[in-house]
């Protein structure tokens, strides 16, 4: 079954599907996109905090000390799942921002070209 769960009480429906497939990128490009992926699930995690500040308690969790220790887990799990599902498109401008900075820093070289000598070096065939 790869459709979303649904949880009673819970306001979203937990999707158990994996992440999409894709390319086989290198592995410097797969590691930051994966690091992309994780800023944002954090990013969305803190967004999505206040709003499950205000909610009654006898809900999922049943209220008191429990329902405190679980409710910040059960929404860091929501902000990753967005993120993995295909997010909200902030870990596409991370990922373009840090390659478009990598290639500024790292100029593609020049074909090599003919070496030039100048007059002053060219000798008689004799070796110094």
């Amino acid at each position: 079954m790869t459709g979303p769960i649904a949880l009673p009480g819970a306001p979203l429906p937990m999707s158990t599907a994996t992440t999409r497939q894709t390319p086989q990128p290198n592995s410097q490009e797969e590691a930051l996109r994966r690091t992309a992926q994780e800023f944002e699930s954090v990013f969305l995690s803190e967004m999505l905090a206040p709003m499950f500040e205000g909610l009654d308690t006898e809900g999922l969790g049943g209220g008191g000390m429990g329902e405190q220790i679980f409710r910040p887990m059960l929404v860091e799990r929501y902000a990753e799942s967005i993120s993995r599902s295909g997010g909200v498109g902030i870990a596409d401008s991370v990922v373009r921002e840090f390659m478009r900075m990598q290639q500024s820093q790292n100029p593609p070289e020049a074909a090599p070209g003919p070496i030039s000598i100048s007059p002053s070096e060219e000798t008689d065939g004799a070796h110094s």
